[in-house]
């Protein structure tokens, strides 16, 4: 018997991670194909409707409607990319063109906002409809949940909390062009850059001695020498996290979120991250948003996106025309 699905493409730089999704949110299959970047990313949506049409014909699945996350800036009602650098596109009518290839109706939103929806549906999230998701990786990503619906702004920039200027003196020179922004010390990249200082300056014993065997400091040999007690190390990450809890605890004083959930290639560090990371919100909260804020190591790992993309898409799962 032929089951309905949602169909869910969370493209990235190096693949597309694809899944078949129900609208309970359970993920029937899931996969990943190469993202084509040639000729500025023109056959990427074709090799993704391709790959899901083959699959859905080979397990009996209906396609009922599809959500796809990308990288860049994009308006949501329209489902139009104006810049996705990281593969290529530049006004570019994603939803138009995936909807006309699958022949069902498409959404589309960033894929940090979706990796939010994600773990609010299924994920650490537990069903908040007021919620911050936070990624600490090569940047600094966020998405926002208000009220049970992403929140967008009037140039669907809402969430780009790696720009926050977190940095009061003396800050770092962000991508962006400001200097200060807090990606620049909270990141992954950025809790490197401080440790291998630390290093440089034999502040931390542990730090030095992987600088001398490896040449570099990655921000996991900050966590593990903080988490195994060595005071430079820990004096590194607490400076990272005093940044960070400074600017989670502000966008708390403004959107008062249930709940925070902390995910990217930093959440590794687990319970100890947040261990570290809450004496500083804390300090910085209102006492009754400190009081009533949840903190949480993000649940769902690279399916965040994917689920993300089929809770954007479920509703049109009802209205396909047949």
């Amino acid at each position: 018997m032929t089951q309905s699905v949602i169909a869910a493409a969370d493209v990235g730089g190096t693949t597309v991670k694809l899944a078949f999704v129900t609208v309970e949110g359970d993920i029937i299959d899931k996969w990943e194909i190469n993202t084509n970047q040639a000729e500025k990313g023109r056959y990427i949506m074709a090799e993704t409707a391709d790959a899901l049409l083959h699959r859905a014909a080979q397990l009996d699945l209906d396609i009922e409607a599809a959500g796809v996350g990308a990288p860049g800036f994009i308006d949501v009602e329209r489902g139009y990319i104006y810049e996705a650098v990281n593969v290529g596109w530049k006004d570019y009518p994603l939803a138009d063109e995936l909807s006309a290839l699958l022949q069902v109706p498409v959404r589309t939103d960033n894929d940090a906002n979706l990796a939010a929806a994600g773990e609010k549906w299924k994920g650490a999230g537990d069903g908040a409809d007021n919620m911050l998701a936070v990624t600490l990786g090569t940047g600094v990503g966020g998405g926002i949940i208000s009220d049970g619906r992403i929140v967008h702004g009037v140039s669907g920039m809402a969430g780009e909390i790696g720009h926050i200027t977190a940095v009061r003196d003396d800050g770092f020179l962000c991508n962006c062009g400001k200097t200060g922004c807090l990606e620049t010390v909270s990141s992954a990249t950025g809790i490197a850059r401080l440790g291998s200082e630390a290093a440089k300056r034999r502040e931390s014993d542990h730090l030095h001695q992987i600088l001398q065997h490896h040449g570099a400091v990655t921000a996991k040999d900050v966590l593990e020498g903080a988490a195994a007690g060595d005071e430079g190390a820990l004096r590194v990450l607490r400076t990272s996290l005093d940044h960070l809890g400074f600017a989670l605890a502000n966008l708390c004083n403004s959107l008062n979120p249930s709940t925070i959930v902390l995910g990217g290639g930093v959440s590794k560090a687990g319970d100890f991250l947040i261990t570290e990371l809450r004496p500083f919100f804390d300090a910085y909260a209102i006492p009754k948003i400190a009081e009533d804020t949840h903190m949480r190591i993000a649940a769902l790992g690279n399916d965040a996106g994917v689920l993300g993309a089929a809770w954007i898409a479920k509703d049109l799962a009802s209205v396909k025309e047949t």
